[in-house]
């Protein structure tokens, strides 16, 4: 599947960075290409959709991550934990995925639950709804993260 058939938008984030309310973050992902393909993606062998626990969700620097006012291209993805497939991936740049990765951490931190949700549609018709409590961080070379992951207290990678 192409990357360019996905769109990416993010609400609740803007709350951590201003002091507001807490609100959990929210990851819309809309897919245009043909959607059995995405379907089949997101199924598991009995044709069931996957569960939240049976996916993963990371983020892929194409850079060296640098000065913090300077985005650095990456790639978005969903996989597979069974499998190890990719169910999707999709390029967007550091700055917005590290912004939303703080607001899911500062969100913990305030409710104690939760850190975000992920809503997969096809066309606008939303086909999955994930809770999600970890978001892992790699950088160019795949080297984790740690420090830049959304990872749940007492989890040991």
């Amino acid at each position: 599947m192409r990357r360019d058939y996905f769109e990416l938008d993010v609400t609740n984030v803007d709350w951590a960075a201003d002091g507001g309310e807490p609100a959990q973050p929210l990851v819309e992902i809309d897919f245009s290409g043909p959607g059995e393909t995405l379907r089949e993606r997101l199924s598991d062998t009995d044709g069931d959709l996957l569960d939240g626990e049976d996916v993963d969700v990371a983020f892929r620097l194409q850079d060296e991550l640098g000065d913090e006012d300077e985005p650095v291209p990456g790639v978005v993805a969903v996989t597979n934990r069974v499998t190890g497939e990719y169910v999707l991936e999709l390029n967007e740049e550091s700055d917005d995925v590290l912004q939303f990765i703080e607001a899911a951490r500062a969100y913990v931190d305030a409710e104690e639950e939760g850190g975000y949700r992920v809503i997969v549609s096809i066309e606008g018709d939303e086909m999955v709804e994930y809770e999600k409590e970890t978001f892992l961080v790699y950088d160019a070379d795949g080297e984790f993260l740690r420090e830049r992951s959304l990872i749940p207290p007492g989890v040991e990678l």
